[in-house]
Parts: C-alpha cells; sequence; structure tokens
C-alpha cells in the first residue's frame, strides 16, 4: 500500500523536504506544513524542512525555511499539492537522494519515486490527514498547529465546503480537526480578507467582465488595470470566484497579464475544463483549472473553446 510505502520511506531518511507549487494557495501551505509539523512532532531527531517562495498574503499560515544546497544529497524530497515539475518551487527538488509525490490533481505527469494521487480527495491537506490516521498506531503523531493548517487546505479547496469535492469523509476530517484548540474564526478573516485595493478591483470585474450568450463569462486584467488598482497578479487571482453566484454563468475566467505572460483561471459549474485548459499549456482539476495563453489573441480562442463545451 503506498500509504505504508511512504511512511517506511520517511523512517528511513534523516533529512526531510518538503516543496509545494509556485503561487500557492491554502491547500498547497497547508498539507505542506502541516505534514512538517507531523513529522517534527513524530521524528524530533530528523532535519524537517518545508522550502518555496514566500507569499506574504499567506505568510499567517506558515514560514518558508532558507536551506544550503548541501541539504538536499542524502535528503527525502516530497512534493506536495503540484501536479507537474515545471509548477514545484524551487527547482532543487530534483536533487535529493529520492522523490514523493502526494497530490490530488490528475495525474498527467507522473513524476517521483514514489506516487500518491488522490483525485477523489478535496484537497492535498485532506490527503494529510489520511496519512495520519494510516500512521497513528505506528507512533505518527499530530498537533494543534498541523490540525490547524489541514483545516485551512480544507477549506481552502472545497471553498468553505461549498464545492461539489466535498465528501463525507472530508467533513468526518474536519470534525476530527476542529477538536483541537485553534481559533476557526481567525483563520477565516485570515484566509478571506482583501486589500481595499482589492476590493475595488473585484468591482472592477463586476462592471467589465463579458458575458457570452453560452454562459460563459471572462475579464480580462491588464498590467495597466493592475496597476491603476494597485494590485498585484497574484491578488487579482485570489478573485477568481467574483462571478461566481451570478446567474447565467456556467464557466468562467479570469486573464491576468504577469509580466510578458497572461495566465488564465477558470472555472465551471459543471462542464469539465482540465482537458481544454491543457491545450492552452495548463491543467487542474475537472471544474478549477488553469492555463497560460501565449497572447490576448490566444485568450479569445480559449474562450470560443469554452463556448464550445456549452453549445
Amino acid at each position: 500500500m503506498v500509504l505504508q510505502h511512504i511512511l517506511d520511506t520517511i523512517n528511513d531518511f534523516e533529512t526531510i523536504i518538503i516543496h509545494r507549487h509556485v503561487r500557492p494557495d491554502p491547500d498547497a501551505i497547508g498539507s505542506q506544513g502541516a505534514l512538517k509539523e507531523i513529522l517534527q512532532a513524530t521524528y524530533p531527531d530528523k532535519n524537517i524542512f518545508a522550502v518555496g517562495e514566500e507569499d506574504p498574503n499567506l505568510d499567517f499560515l506558515n514560514d518558508m525555511d532558507d536551506i544550503e544546497d548541501d541539504r538536499f544529497k542524502q535528503a527525502l524530497v516530497i512534493v506536495c499539492d503540484t501536479a507537474n515539475t515545471a509548477r514545484i518551487s524551487d527547482d532543487r527538488y530534483d536533487t535529493g537522494a529520492k522523490l514523493i509525490k502526494i497530490d490530488h490533481h490528475p495525474n498527467h505527469d507522473a513524476y517521483g519515486d514514489i506516487v500518491w494521487v488522490d483525485t477523489e480527495a478535496s484537497s492535498t491537506s485532506e490527503m494529510i490527514y489520511k496519512l495520519f490516521l494510516h500512521g497513528k498506531e505506528q507512533g505518527l503523531k499530530i498537533n494543534q498547529e498541523a490540525a490547524r493548517l489541514i483545516y485551512a487546505g480544507i477549506i481552502g479547496d472545497t471553498g468553505r465546503f461549498m464545492f461539489a469535492n466535498t465528501t463525507n469523509q472530508t467533513f468526518r476530517y474536519a470534525a476530527d480537526l476542529i477538536e483541537f484548540d485553534f481559533n476557526r474564526q481567525d483563520l477565516y478573516d485570515e484566509l478571506y480578507k482583501i486589500s481595499p485595493h482589492a476590493a475595488r478591483l473585484r468591482g472592477y470585474i463586476l462592471e467589465n467582465y463579458r458575458f457570452y450568450p453560452q454562459g460563459v463569462a471572462t475579464v480580462c486584467l491588464t498590467k495597466d488595470v493592475l496597476l491603476e488598482h494597485e494590485v498585484t497578479p497574484q491578488e487579482a487571482g485570489k478573485l477568481v470566484g467574483t462571478l461566481a453566484d451570478i446567474a447565467g454563468i456556467r464557466i468562467w475566467a479570469l486573464f491576468i497579464e504577469e509580466d510578458e505572460k497572461i495566465r488564465a483561471s477558470i472555472r465551471s459549474k459543471g462542464p469539465i475544463i482540465n482537458e481544454v485548459a491543457a491545450t492552452y499549456r495548463g491543467g487542474g482539476h475537472p471544474l478549477a483549472a488553469g492555463a497560460s495563453p501565449a497572447t490576448w489573441e490566444e485568450t479569445e480562442s480559449l474562450t470560443a473553446d469554452l463556448q464550445k463545451l456549452l453549445s
């Protein structure tokens, strides 16, 4: 069983380095940080690190470690919540002695010596709790901070339990986690607060989105728009849910200009969109995906392909 294989491998290494994806979300930070907390609580003599770029909007969840390259030489590397190698934060992930992938996205890039992918899980954070439960009788320990991080990851990827990926198991795990003494209200407040600048950009999105008769909606956030509203591309990406509750919209996309690239965040209320996203250098979940159209003209082609899903 892959869970036992992962635990046995963790037992074999003195240094364990945990990665996640670039532009992290609460599930990426939550699963990575919770795994670190669980392993530190269980193996106080091991060297456990979490690496990747910092995100000021999520620094209330967990801090990253700054480690030397030499640490990787005899290390076990675990990558959480990252579907493909191109999105792994910190490209030293492949310089360790062994690599494990733990993820809940479709497994189109089966990297790693050990691969645990569960597309039925609501989040990778939920998988980390499942790993704990499997190893509990073998001495695996959990603490309050790990519980807080797992819970943050779960509510982040389920939209506070409103998305269709929420299962009976998700609720059971959440019930276990809230037995720990962390402040859920503080966690919600930090996860869902936005700056006044981002709030004004939300207004811009509502005023400027384009609606297509089939049920597709898009909005283009150029560099000039972001500069005018004093919002970073990362902050803008977190506003993807702005169009979710508008009647008639079944698929929607934010096209965000970032440096010399355009990043598309796409969501759906039913039609599967990740296959379309994959044709534009992206991918993701069936109902939540991302893509990288090369030009603004290509965003129009992507929009047309999304419309075909509803034709």
